[in-house]
């Protein structure tokens, strides 16, 4: 392979030893600095063919070199790294033009990959992001750890588009806070975001809500009235629990996805419809479909960039940063400043949160509203999961719940669902299909991507996995956790 240039800029000495030795070994020639100022003077005469470097150093920040290295060298790709490992940092790089950003601590077989993808796509030219908002620090999503990273990396290469996304989750995720965060900082941020929950709405006026209806056109229509779509033009429209939209009404959404315009419930003239659909639910689409609840030409239509959210005790490393922040909201509001323990804190991450991110925000809103003393311990929040009662109870299943216990709490709840009807034929398949993806994503995430550990671990033929994950349309990615 020809050998290339890779230029280091990160003001710790440790990491550029680290990053000089890999890259070495993998071929490339490498020069390290500690300061902005000289990476920026090696970048002007010409030197290098790759820029990794850190958001902060002691001269300078790296984010703020990159508009200036793509105005002088246009074809030089740089990746950023940072340990500010929040959205706001991930955007922030996105939309200055990095090729890639990864936080610290980073996989470095992951990082080596992504060297050699850039420096494969160096010759051409990174197309001109979008005007950079005027940001603040306060974020609509917390968190740092590993689940949280990949949504923010998603997140900020969607900034720039318009793809329709489909967000699924557990209740209590933040599916909204993720809705708002591709609005508020994506290219539409200076139009409209207009929510509206499909489950709370009758479903004889559900269209009349989305597409708006003229004079006349049913009873108590004494005025003409805009729908959603309208309300939000030039904006974002975000159709919150999809799953819960009549099948009737759901036709009616796809003509206009597909027809991009719409008419007003009794009215004639087409609308354009400019919008961009992002859409949520914490129910099973696939299933829905199987079930012919929902239309599959719809799911498809949505399912542009799906994007999963993790429940809360997939991302227990959050907690702390999540309490901090519910602290802070309730003091603003002028309820008494607390504090929380280390021991009360671990006893918070061991809880299974059935009701997620907003179970905790209503927690600790009532150790701020409801405790005389000053540092919560974690008698108090033993105390606390005691009196909640369902929520507790929730969690003693959970933990006490054998696999074979859960799939068939499950598959009652499916069979429940169908109110004395039989399910759609296939059901045997459709379950082992369900039960088989997760275990091979999940063997695959155990063995940091490597197919032929994993073929070891659940005994399969490596052959027989290959074909599995092709089937099942699962994402590989070497170094993953």
């Amino acid at each position: 392979m020809t050998e290339s240039v890779i230029l280091v800029a990160d003001d710790d000495r440790a990491i550029r030893t680290v990053l000089s030795q890999a890259l070495g070994r993998a071929g490339h020639h490498v020069r390290t600095t500690g300061h902005a100022a000289t990476l920026w003077r090696w970048v002007s005469d010409g030197e290098g063919d790759l820029v990794i470097t850190d958001v902060l150093m002691p001269d300078g920040n790296g984010l703020d070199l990159i508009p200036q290295i793509r105005k002088r060298r246009p074809d030089l790709r740089v990746i950023a790294m940072s340990a500010q490992n929040t959205l706001l940092t991930a955007v922030k790089a996105a939309e200055r033009g990095a090729f890639e950003y990864i936080p610290k601590p980073f996989d470095l077989n992951e990082l080596l990959s992504t060297v050699t993808r850039a420096l494969s796509e160096r010759s051409a030219a990174p197309s001109a992001g979008a005007a950079e908002p005027d940001m603040q620090d306060s974020l609509p999503l917390i968190g740092r750890s590993q689940a949280m990273q990949e949504i923010y990396r998603v997140l900020a290469r969607l900034m720039s588009t318009d793809l329709t996304v489909l967000i699924s989750g557990e209740s209590g995720t933040g599916k909204e806070l993720v809705a708002r965060a591709l609005h508020e900082y994506g290219k539409r941020r200076n139009g409209p975001f207009v929510a509206i929950n499909m489950a709370a709405i009758p479903r004889e006026l559900i269209e009349s809500e989305l597409f708006g209806h003229e004079k006349g056109a049913f009873t108590g229509a004494n005025t003409r009235s805009a729908g959603r779509f309208e309300q939000a033009d030039g904006g974002t429209l975000f159709l919150d629990e999809i799953g819960d939209m009549p099948i009737d009404a759901q036709t009616r959404l796809l003509r206009v996805l597909q027809e991009g315009e719409f008419t007003t419930v009794g009215g004639r003239t087409p609308i354009r419809a400019n919008v961009r659909i992002v859409a949520a639910t914490h129910r099973d689409l696939g299933r829905l479909v199987a079930q012919g609840l929902f239309r599959e030409d719809l799911y498809y239509r949505l399912n542009v960039v799906p994007l999963r959210l993790p429940p809360l005790r997939e991302r227990a490393d959050d907690i702390p940063d999540l309490v901090r922040h519910f602290l802070m909201s309730a003091t603003a509001e002028g309820l008494p400043a607390k504090a929380v323990d280390n021991a009360a804190m671990e006893r918070l991450k061991r809880h299974r949160w059935p009701g997620n991110v907003r179970e905790l925000e209503n927690v600790v809103r009532r150790f701020a509203a409801l405790y005389s003393q000053e540092t919560i311990t974690a008698d108090v929040v033993e105390a606390e999961f005691a009196d909640v009662g369902p929520s507790s109870a929730a969690n003693a299943v959970d933990e006490e719940e054998s696999l074979t216990e859960a799939v068939e709490r499950h598959l009652k709840t499916y069979f429940d669902a169908h109110e004395g009807e039989l399910p759609a034929s296939g059901l045997y398949d459709r379950v082992l299909r369900e039960m088989e993806r997760p275990l091979i994503r999940l063997s695959l995430g155990a063995t940091r991507g490597n197919q032929v550990r994993a073929a070891q671990l659940l005994g399969l033929n490596r052959n027989t996995l290959r074909k599995k994950i092709r089937d099942l349309d699962i994402a590989v990615v070497r170094g993953s956790q």
